[in-house]
């Protein structure tokens, strides 16, 4: 770990004002949607021959096989940053000639140019936090899905990324994959007419949810900084495990995981299930299953959300869900609904499947000539007239190699932020419809619900702890 001094933590607003939020917002997302090259990566480019200086932030969970990715890609592992040694040991160990750090803030700092690209894999709700302050730097920004924990994020990343002209992803299942791109193309040929209905599902959560805030507080363990894993989550006391036998662990056993990942209340792996630091079973899955029904049915905005739910509670995502979107008809195609399920929730069997279980996740395509699971046309005799369909998409497919080509001048990658902004919004619309348990209606060029405020207080949070999108 680096034993510079770290920054001295001035006294600063808890938040920006609403106002000051809503104007910068409203004239960002007002911009054209299709950006120049040279905001997705051509400007800030590195010049060829060059290496591409790598530094990840949270690097002991999803991060660390991920940062592997980029160092196959082609990237350079320089600087790593984590708040829990113990928990970042198996990265520290692989990558010994790395820099290491605790606080991203003082790793950009002191790393100035020497890093040329950010890797963030931190939990949901420091992702715009590290994102910012990369991207305010000049850095290329690789981001864990989803992209931020609330809406009023999002749009601040995106602003801070168009503003950097920087390459930039998203960890989403990529849209430029052969199934993906074959999906877009049966779609698009009309292989099974239009399409008015999507159902999606996962055999998420994976991690306790539905769960109450256990009492007391844990000895904090050695090496292990909860100030800075916080961040600026509100405060609240450090507990290390669930007892065996909890519920919090033993729902889990009815799900493909079998046994729990870790026990752990809140760090690591845990966190997904805490509305304060994480998005729940549709905040980790939905980007990676909504990518492709976006890119193949020209999505954007919904206008209407709602949801239905097992038991809520104030502070973690339920046990099973169903959020259903309605998109508005788009230029050459109509309004779609889109379904979605967790919790080992999903849509009705198929007949073509002759009794058979759906799987564990996927997409559902319903369209007026037929049916598509992924890039299967159903029935057989309708797949047939489309076997012969040319190809005409470039296939891609590797989020890494995608976000490595960008970095270097080449084509955007397949989730670049611009991509990755109206998509994170979309799950995170549905998690605001859960928690509220309304039907809510949704303005997205004035980043407001206009029949819910309780809903409206959700799209913008206050941080906490004196950390402000501001000043990192």
């Amino acid at each position: 770990m680096s034993t510079r001094p770290r920054p001295q933590e001035t006294a600063m607003p808890a938040a920006y004002s609403r106002r000051q939020f809503l104007s910068t917002a409203l004239a960002t997302w007002a911009t054209v949607q299709i950006v120049p090259g040279r905001v997705l990566g051509a400007e800030g480019q590195t010049p060829p021959g060059s290496q591409l200086n790598l530094a990840g932030v949270g690097v002991g969970g999803v991060a660390f096989g991920q940062l592997a990715s980029c160092e196959k890609a082609g990237f350079n592992i320089t600087a790593l940053c984590d708040v829990d040694d113990a928990y970042a040991k198996k990265a520290f160990d692989k990558w010994p000639q790395a820099r290491r750090y605790r606080d991203f803030r003082e790793m950009l700092q002191a790393e100035g140019n020497r890093i040329d690209a950010v890797h963030v894999g931190t939990p949901d709700h420091t992702h715009a936090l590290v994102t910012v302050a990369a991207l305010r730097r000049k850095k290329h920004v690789c981001c864990v899905k989803p992209l931020t924990r609330t809406i009023g994020d999002s749009r601040l990343v995106l602003a801070a990324a168009r503003q950097a002209g920087v390459a930039t992803q998203v960890t989403a299942q990529p849209n430029t994959s052969e199934v993906a791109c074959r999906t877009c193309e049966l779609i698009w040929a009309g292989a099974i007419g239009a399409v008015r209905e999507v159902h999606v599902w996962s055999n998420r959560p994976l991690w306790p949810q539905g769960m109450q805030r256990p009492p007391g507080a844990d000895p904090i363990p050695a090496g292990f900084d909860w100030k800075l894993w916080l961040g600026p989550a509100p405060d609240r006391p450090f507990k290390d495990q669930w007892p065996a036998g909890h519920y919090a662990l033993e729902q889990l056993k009815g799900t493909s995981q079998k046994e729990p990942r870790h026990k752990s209340v809140y760090h690591p792996w845990n966190f997904r299930g805490w509305w304060d630091f994480g998005t729940g079973a549709l905040g980790d899955m939905g980007c990676h299953y909504f990518n492709t029904p976006f890119r193949a049915l020209k999505l954007a905005h919904p206008s209407r959300i709602q949801a239905s739910s097992t038991k809520l509670l104030a502070e973690t995502a339920p046990l099973a869900s169903i959020v259903t979107y309605d998109f508005p008809e788009r230029a050459d195609q109509p309004p779609v609904r889109m379904i979605w399920y967790d919790g080992g929730l999903k849509p009705p069997a198929l007949a073509e499947f002759e009794g058979q279980p759906l799987p564990e996740g996927g997409a559902l395509y319903i369209g007026d000539e037929g049916k598509m699971l992924g890039a299967t046309v159903l029935p057989a005799a309708r797949a047939a007239k489309f076997a012969d369909l040319p190809k005409t998409l470039p296939r891609r497919g590797d989020t890494w190699a995608e976000w490595y080509a960008a970095c270097r001048g080449g084509e955007a990658a397949g989730c670049h932020f611009d991509w990755a902004g109206p998509l994170t919004e979309t799950v995170l619309l549905g998690n605001i419809a859960i928690r509220t348990g309304q039907r809510l209606d949704w303005d997205a060029a004035q980043m407001k619900f206009t029949n819910s405020a309780a809903a409206n207080a959700l799209v913008v949070e206050p941080y906490q702890n004196g950390w402000s999108l501001d000043t990192v």
